[in-house]
């Protein structure tokens, strides 16, 4: 069977599978078996399968089909235009966790401002990050602390999880991405025993209360590991408690930058009312998704 058959079988029988975007499932799984891209199915659709691609095509259309992340049965993630390796032992990274990253280098570029710089040397401050110390908490993958340290050179960056085999895999992606001797990797709760003096404590924390587990989606509740999504009965028990570890470790006027849900966002505001320039920004979708503030001088 050829490769456009092939592509259009998949399609219809994930659809039949109520796999969502199976169109796009599919061609994913596809050049993952070929190991090709997605170019290369639509130039070469007459090429015929072997019969170890179709049967290994057709294992991987099982496993999706009966609700295994594509992430996990490809073993790969972009996020922030890096490759990064994914197991069931880590949270599969998603597009809006990117806005982390992102909020932590617009307070690094503002930082550089308010200590009298230039808006070009602001730019050239927040891609060195130089003296600039940073806190991954509950890193998982690495994908926030390695990204923040692909775009800031110079910073110390240091990277916790609680997970011994999620660590396991932020520090196989720290190799791949040459990242390793310049991010420092530590198991422990939260912030460990780290010395304060830290400029951010960026975070995705587990934010889904167990009451709101059936409103979860399946797939994630089944395969996703639990203890990096669900905190608790209220969602707010892990954020609680880094908040209390970040006002310890952060400098004064440092910033914790942490990823939410909108159903804990009046929560997680009242938690911060004794900081500063506290903010709760939008996604892309406009759902309520970082939650920023500043600590107090005191």
């Amino acid at each position: 069977m050829n490769l456009k058959q092939t592509l259009a079988d998949a399609v219809s029988r994930l659809e039949a599978q109520n796999v969502p975007s199976a169109r796009m499932n599919a061609e994913l799984l596809l050049m993952f078996t070929l190991g090709c891209d997605r170019a290369y199915l639509y130039a070469h659709p007459e090429r015929e399968l072997t019969g170890d691609e179709r049967s290994r095509y057709e294992a991987a259309q099982a496993e999706r089909a009966r609700g295994v992340p594509a992430q996990y049965i490809t073993g790969h993630q972009e996020f922030f235009g890096m490759d990064f390796i994914v197991t069931p032992a880590v949270l599969i990274p998603r597009p809006e966790t990117e806005m982390i990253v992102e909020t932590v280098l617009e307070k690094l570029q503002l930082k550089a401002i308010a200590c009298g710089r230039g808006q070009a040397d602001a730019e050239s401050f927040r891609q060195r990050g130089t003296g600039v110390r940073i806190a991954d908490v509950g890193t998982g993958s690495g994908c926030i602390a390695l990204a923040l340290a692909s775009e800031l050179p110079s910073a110390q960056i240091y990277a916790t999880d609680i997970s011994a085999p999620a660590l396991e895999i932020a520090k196989i992606n720290a190799a791949r991405h040459q990242l390793d001797v310049r991010v420092h990797f530590l198991q422990a709760d939260l912030l460990g025993d780290l010395e304060p003096g830290f400029d951010i404590v960026a975070s995705n924390p587990p934010y889904v209360g167990e009451s709101e587990e059936d409103q979860v989606q399946l797939e994630v509740r089944r395969f996703e590991p639990r203890g990096a999504v669900f905190a608790g009965p209220t969602g707010t028990e892990v954020i609680q408690r880094l908040i209390a570890a970040a006002h310890q470790r952060l400098r004064p006027d440092g910033w914790l930058v942490m990823e939410i849900s909108g159903t804990i966002a009046m929560e997680v505001h009242q938690l911060l009312t004794a900081w500063n320039d506290v903010r709760i920004l939008p996604d892309l979708r406009g759902l309520q998704r970082i939650a920023i503030a500043r600590r107090p001088a005191n």
